[in-house]
């Protein structure tokens, strides 16, 4: 769904009745840090006038104050990984998320090998850190969780909660699983909010079943292997359910049995059953790998009243990084995107 369509849509039901002040918890922004980051980072081919690498911390806050126009939150969160954050998963699983450190270097005018880019984004991404605490958002990390994780706690505790509508910024597709009509997912790279009606035009499932449809079909980015001989299409032919009804492992394993001697696949699926059981556990977002104690501080930053605006020392950082003009009229941006948060009440 674009973003006309979307605010279209949210227009037509705030019409329904009187249009309430606007409280703290009402439109949230969930940000998936590194991701935002990683983007920018591979896009922004920007140096300053030392020849340093900026383009992922420049570009970072031009998309996050993109962001925040666009959708108009009244309050804004950015997560990202914790240290040995992918442990847990890599414990069920060691390949998970394998030799997504070896990449080629993505600016070969920029950097002369891996390991100086590697150090470029470690500065970037402390120095974008550095930046949001002088900004009304909340920045969070826990070491050994995932981002994902964090996400998924976030957005259901908010809906839960206040009834919060949620917007989840992430090119990660594993956020799909999550989509409700409270819940809503924006793909940068699509430029597309996706919806429950999104996801049935383009996977063809509900979004309940989408992490089914991942584990049956598989997740090469996660290095995550699915049944053999199973594609895209004849996932539907072998389980048409996954279009209407909304289904647990356990039912696919259920249909699998009774119709195991009408198709290999379904055999294959009954012999696989630990395999795919593992995989739906690295996957499941909504049993996410986080603790009570992990939770609980979780709920208590919801609750926390947001940090202040420091713009004079944002533009003092940007100054010294030599940032240029990456933001455009820096003081009006802050202005225009950041001081409007003061005015929502929890």
């Amino acid at each position: 769904m674009k973003h006309k369509e979307l605010f279209k849509l949210l227009d037509d039901i705030q019409e329904q009745g009187e249009e309430p002040q606007a409280k703290r918890h009402d439109k949230v922004l969930l940000i998936d840090g590194l991701n935002l980051f990683f983007r920018n980072f591979a896009m922004m081919n920007m140096v300053n006038p030392e020849g340093i690498h900026v383009g992922g911390l420049g570009g970072f806050f031009r998309s996050l104050g993109a962001m925040i126009r666009q959708t108009q939150p009244t309050s804004v969160y950015v997560v990202f990984d914790g240290a040995g954050s992918s442990t847990n998963r890599k414990n069920l699983l060691p390949e998970y998320k394998s030799e997504r450190n070896l990449q080629r270097v993505t600016n070969w005018e920029v950097f002369d090998n891996l390991d100086e880019e590697h150090n470029s984004k470690v500065d970037q991404i402390v120095r974008v850190i550095q930046y949001l605490k002088l900004l009304p958002v909340k920045t969070t990390v826990i070491d050994k969780v995932e981002a994902d994780d964090i996400i998924a706690v976030l957005s259901n505790k908010l809906v839960e909660k206040f009834n919060s509508t949620v917007f989840i910024v992430s090119s990660d597709k594993d956020f799909v699983q999550l989509v409700t009509d409270k819940i809503i997912l924006y793909r940068p790279m699509e430029k597309e909010y996706y919806t429950p009606d999104t996801i049935r035009k383009k996977f063809g499932c509900l979004s309940k079943n989408f992490i089914l449809y991942k584990t049956l079909l598989g997740d090469n980015s996660d290095k995550i292997s699915g049944v053999k001989g199973l594609g895209a299409k004849g996932i539907y032919k072998k389980f048409p359910e996954l279009q209407d009804q909304e289904l647990t492992l356990d039912d696919i394993f259920d249909i699998s049995i009774r119709k195991f001697k009408d198709h290999v696949i379904y055999s294959r699926i009954l012999q696989d059953e630990n395999k795919l059981r593992t995989s739906y556990k690295i996957m499941d977002l909504n049993t996410p790998f986080i603790d009570s104690k992990q939770i609980e501080y979780l709920n208590n930053l919801i609750d926390q009243d947001i940090p202040k605006l420091n713009s004079e020392m944002f533009i003092q950082f940007y100054n010294e990084d030599q940032l240029g003009g990456m933001i455009r009229n820096l003081e009006y941006w802050l202005k225009d995107v950041f001081e409007h948060f003061k005015g929502y009440k929890n």
